[in-house]
């Protein structure tokens, strides 16, 4: 749904889990180099997890020579170093994953802003739209100047409305209105011509008013 803030979650596997929390430990000397820690079946216990999965993640640390693990010795720190160059790659690889999630979380939020963009440009267009349809006599306007051709000239004279389909609704001269002046009313400078149309005829009026080659 747009609007609805979403959330990116990475989720990492448990024996993954473990296999950090017990180098960090180490790094931490929580435990110590030589030092003995739980057999698998407690690991399994303390984490609350399967015993395949403790399993898992001692093989991960004895793979990495962190950990040393022999049956029914259960298992042996090995190396401080290898446990903190793992802890320093997963802290890496955690940072790039928080990267990654928050350039998802950007890109979902900037495709969630552009709908929510695109749906009001497409209302603004809509209601103008229904606005004009239901208003087709609210009239332009446009102010005459020196150089409009036809200056002093008749509304007759220039044929406004076979040349436009616009037709006149009222010429303001100062601080009066004019309303429907007729085909006899002529333009000043600085007259204010109101007219009605489709929305095409604003364009056409002015080209056909100020355009020299009439």
């Amino acid at each position: 749904m747009p609007g609805t803030e979403k959330k990116v979650k990475i989720k990492q596997a448990k024996y993954q889990i473990i296999a950090a929390d017990i180098a960090s430990k180490i790094v931490e000397n929580k435990y110590h180099v030589g030092e003995r820690i739980y057999a698998r079946s407690s690991l399994a216990s303390q984490y609350g997890v399967s015993s395949e999965t403790a399993r898992r993640a001692i093989a991960v640390l004895q793979d990495l020579e962190i950990v040393e693990a022999t049956k029914g010795s259960g298992v042996i720190i090995k190396s401080y170093e290898k446990a903190a160059k793992f802890v320093h790659q997963l802290q890496d690889v955690q940072s790039v994953k928080e990267i990654q999630r928050d350039m998802l979380e950007t890109i979902i939020q900037q495709k969630e802003e552009l709908e929510k963009l695109e749906n009001l440009t497409k209302e603004l267009v809509s209601r103008a739209d229904r606005f004009h349809s239901l208003n087709p006599f609210v009239p332009f306007q446009v102010t005459i100047t020196n150089s409009c051709v036809y200056l002093n000239k008749t509304i007759e004279e220039m044929n406004f409305w076979q040349n436009t389909t616009a037709t006149v609704v009222g010429i303001r001269r100062g601080q009066e209105i004019l309303l429907s002046p007729g085909p006899y009313a002529t333009l000043h400078d600085q007259d204010v011509l109101y007219f009605i149309g489709n929305e095409q005829c604003i364009g056409i009026v002015q080209n056909f008013l100020f355009t020299a080659n009439q």
